[in-house]
């Protein structure tokens, strides 16, 4: 028996092989770790709750709300001006501008239909650390504190379904003190089932305990309903370095986090058209967030 495991064994020497239970598997040169051949999906595990409460209950309400009703078909959209002859052929693939020059705050939102009912496409989170540009290792607190609060890790730990934590670098020179290429803060994207779990946790137990907050403001009326702003679909608001210990997660350790941080927070929904951001703040207010004018 000896015999024949000493020969299989020189065997695999011989010709280089390796076993086949590790042949699968591929390792990284930096950390030694088996990386599968394969991307690895991770699906939801439990429900979630707030999403739940958006199909059962906040869609029906947001399609009654934001109701359109037209009564004939739409209809067509003006003629291009022909600037240039599509039949010449000094100038057929020139660009011919659509009449009216700029639509973007005069197009009419979607049909209102039961498949277009405005929802969150994703949760935007980022923070700016002014430190940062001294020394990139101030970042790592800020890091930390939205691995905490998000749940997500830097890079997303390799996966590809999602970016997880970005370090934000500066594009341009601002008055000499950020670099184009520099890092001054961090970012992140939550969408599907972290996203949901990070509004339950801010509209539970952050914005109940926040002093001073009455509610997001809202513009004047005013303000012009074509603005870009106005028909972008988004929803921003800042939150104070003192909210940070407010997060379940931070508060549990909070010795952990000598620093607070704030953070500016952006729902993206799917709205779009003259009225978007007004939809947008029905469907937020269907998940408890207060709006105030002032």
């Amino acid at each position: 028996m000896s015999a024949v495991a000493s020969s299989t064994t020189r065997s695999v020497v011989r010709f280089g092989r390796t076993p086949r239970i590790t042949r699968h598997l591929r390792k990284n040169k930096r950390t030694q770790l088996p990386i599968p051949q394969v991307p690895i999906l991770t699906r939801q595990f439990a429900p979630c709750r707030f999403e739940d409460h958006y199909h059962t209950t906040v869609a029906d309400d947001a399609m009654y709300m934001t109701y359109i009703h037209e009564s004939g078909p739409r209809p067509q959209p003006r003629p291009i001006r022909l600037t240039y002859d599509p039949s010449d052929p000094y100038t057929k693939n020139r660009y011919n501008p659509p009449v009216g020059g700029q639509q973007l705050g005069k197009k009419p939102p979607p049909p209102s239909r039961p498949d277009n009912v405005v929802r969150l496409e994703k949760i935007s989170l980022h923070s700016m650390q002014k430190d940062a540009l001294s020394s990139k290792s101030n970042l790592l607190g800020l890091i930390m504190a939205l691995r905490a609060v998000t749940g997500e890790s830097y890079k997303a730990g390799g996966r590809h379904t999602a970016e997880g934590i970005e370090l934000v670098r500066g594009k341009k020179s601002v008055g000499g003190w950020i670099r184009p290429g520099v890092p001054v803060g961090a970012k992140v994207d939550l969408k599907g089932q972290a996203m949901y779990d990070f509004l339950d946790t801010l509209v539970e137990f952050v914005l109940p305990r926040l002093r001073d907050f009455q509610g997001v403001g809202l513009p004047p009326q005013s303000s012009s309903v074509n603005s870009t702003s106005a028909v972008s679909g988004v929803v921003s608001f800042g939150l104070p370095p003192q909210a940070m210990a407010l997060f379940p997660q931070i508060e549990v350790n909070l010795d952990a986090y000598p620093k607070q941080y704030g953070m500016h927070i952006h729902f993206v929904t799917n709205a779009t058209g003259v009225g978007a951001q007004n939809r947008a703040r029905a469907l937020l207010s269907g998940f408890q967030i207060p709006f105030l004018r002032k």
